[in-house]
């Protein structure tokens, strides 16, 4: 299976909703996912003082794009910030996270595996 075909339509059609690990600061907002492998294009949304320290580090089995939108967040294990404007492109099992942010973030990221 894959995403579903999509032309352009309104992003603010798509509600966000609660990413997993139940969160109510950390949203998103799914447009394209493939149901069967779970590989998704979404806008991840922190609300102000958002922490995904009870997720842990983060790996993934597949390739993963990220683009800053607006705000920033901290990569706890780095000590690092990441803010708007900033990319990032992890492959298979690079790990990341967990994050903290005082003023919030959305980002625009792809998940796909690689052929």
């Amino acid at each position: 299976m894959a995403k579903p075909e999509y032309e352009f339509f309104p992003v603010s059609d798509v509600d966000f909703t609660v990413c997993p690990g139940d969160d109510p600061k950390i949203t998103e907002r799914i447009l394209a996912k493939d149901a069967e492998s779970g590989v998704a294009t979404r806008i991840l949304r922190y609300e102000p003082g958002a922490d995904s320290t009870p997720m842990g580090v983060q790996k993934h089995d597949f390739w993963e794009e990220v683009y800053i939108l607006e705000g920033s967040f901290t990569d706890l294990t780095l000590g690092e910030t990441f803010s708007a404007g900033m990319f990032a492109c992890r492959p298979p099992g690079m790990p990341h996270g967990p994050w903290r942010t005082d003023e919030g973030v959305v980002t625009f990221e792809v998940r796909y595996y690689d052929k």
